[in-house]
């Protein structure tokens, strides 16, 4: 009997021991495969290439950026689109993964294809990002930007009264920080600023 014939016989009339570990090690062979997918996706679809590959990132969103200091400093530290639209753990990587399915419907649709569109759009695009930065407390601020409300002592005076008066008010980063990477909307360049 050759190997083939032993093989497909095993196949055909397996036993429930094997059956049993043939499903679960099959079970696990699949999983890890999938969970490996899942993260390369994330990670990929988290790049700064990825993100401004449409035209309508690349050409606004990117080109704003790179007139910030969030992208060119004295440090030489930069942040990337992820870094700041990203939540930095898993759960909420996801959910905004999920959620960029809107952005995906959008460019199909082409909602900001051109730059007279995307400036109609951008004061909605802008309040989306500044209502999920308070909710999560500017967590991608935070990030990078660590010990702000604990190192009072070392911040130029004007900047160390503006965030006691933040902290005091209950108030988050992106709250007074609006337009700190991307330009204002045209309607909110108009309004009172949040702390005086």
């Amino acid at each position: 009997m050759n190997a083939v014939t032993a093989i497909l016989r095993f196949l055909s009339r397996p036993s429930v021991k094997y059956s049993a570990g043939v499903l679960l090690l099959g079970g696990i062979v699949v999983g890890l495969l999938g969970w490996g997918a899942a993260s390369y996706t994330l990670e990929a679809t988290s790049t700064e290439s990825f993100c401004i590959g449409c035209h309508e990132m690349s050409d606004n969103a990117y080109v704003e950026l790179q007139d910030t200091i969030h992208y060119s400093n004295r440090t030489g530290t930069r942040a990337t689109c992820a870094d700041c639209h990203v939540p930095h753990d898993l759960p909420g990587k996801i959910a905004r993964k999920i959620e960029a399915l809107r952005e995906v419907y959008g460019k199909f649709t082409g909602i900001i294809e051109t730059p007279e569109k995307y400036e109609a759009h951008r004061l909605v695009m802008a309040e989306r990002v500044w209502a999920d930065m308070r909710e999560d407390d500017s967590a991608a601020c935070r990030a990078c930007h660590v010990n702000i409300d604990t190192s009072l002592d070392q911040q130029y005076q004007w900047a160390r009264m503006n965030h006691e008066k933040a902290i005091e008010n209950g108030q988050t980063c992106i709250d007074c920080h609006q337009g700190i990477a991307h330009k204002l909307p045209e309607t909110r360049l108009m309004q009172k600023p949040l702390v005086d």
